[in-house]
């Protein structure tokens, strides 16, 4: 499940020797990654994508002609017309309207998921990493028991037994995939605990906590941040595929997996119900896909195709 991600490009993580400076991205440094990004069809094509998609769920009021739950008896699975511009469902719901919402929910749970996730992964495996020992045993050991289940299927357990709800999705999902980041992080951790503005810091009596935020984390971070934009996809995947099985989002909330699920009995009269939350989950892992793989080509232009 994790993506193969390096940072090989030097000028991202460039070291500073000297006592009491921190090794971080210089801001010269940070405008030439900038003028990269700007350069890369890949990322600006991820970035539009999402970015429209996000700009979308945000402006929901504005841009959805109509309330997504509003059901209309009089127009039940109508065909797109100049009022429901992509017809309706089978309560008479408009399916436009519910999409736009619908990505607030979506993206907003997939968002909120890889926020705890890398959060977390980052914060063990630079502990772990970096003070080793008893603490680096323990955490990997614990990382190792996880990565023997197949993550899906011990998400779903774990909903199973809280209960289906949005909310014990993410709980699930949070459990289950921050043992990748972990493991991401303390590799490049060890990568980087020995280099000499590291040992100059300690040398300088900095604390742990010090050289862990001001030396380790600005050069390890890019990287474990391309792995997010990469898994975000899969992220959204996965909250959609457990609400179509109904232990995620709960009707009548407007989520993708949801709609999907909802149309699942009118595939053959409707298949519109079906089709369309399906094609703007495709998108938007589509999108993520493609942002994650630019992002990661600027950072390391050794791995550029």
């Amino acid at each position: 499940m994790v993506a193969n991600v390096t940072l090989g490009d030097s000028s991202l993580a460039t070291p500073v020797g000297a006592v009491g400076q921190s090794a971080t991205v210089e801001p010269s440094q940070r405008w030439e990654l900038l003028g990269r990004c700007r350069r890369d069809r890949t990322v600006i094509a991820g970035a539009l994508i999402v970015g429209l998609i996000a700009g979308a769920a945000l402006a929901a009021p504005l841009v959805a002609p109509h309330d997504p739950n509003a059901i209309d008896a009089r127009a039940i699975l109508a065909s797109p017309s100049r009022e429901h511009w992509l017809g309706t469902d089978n309560l008479g719901r408009d399916i436009f309207s519910r999409l736009v919402y619908g990505a607030r929910w979506s993206l907003g749970a997939a968002g909120a998921a890889a926020v705890a996730i890398v959060l977390l992964g980052i914060t063990v495996g630079v502990i772990a990493g970096y003070i080793g020992g008893l603490v680096d045993d323990v955490a990997m050991r614990i990382v190792d028991v996880l990565l023997a289940f197949p993550s899906l299927v011990l998400a779903l357990a774990i909903v199973g037994t809280l209960g289906p709800s949005l909310q014990n999705v993410l709980i699930g999902m949070v459990a289950v995939w921050w043992v990748d980041y972990a493991r991401v992080m303390r590799g490049l951790t060890l990568g980087v605990r020995d280099r000499e503005y590291v040992t100059a810091a300690q040398c300088a009596g900095a604390s742990a906590r010090h050289v862990m935020l001001r030396h380790i984390l600005p050069n390890v971070v890019p990287s474990v941040l391309v792995l997010a934009t990469l898994e975000l996809g899969g992220l959204i995947l996965a909250i959609s595929g457990l609400s179509f099985l109904g232990l995620g989002a709960q009707p009548p909330t407007p989520e993708w997996g949801t709609m999907l699920n909802d149309g699942r009995p009118f595939f053959q009269r409707a298949p519109q119900l079906m089709l369309y939350p399906g094609l703007a989950i495709t998108l938007v892992v589509v999108g993520c896909n493609l942002l994650g793989d630019g992002l990661r080509d600027v950072l390391d232009p050794r791995l550029k195709r």
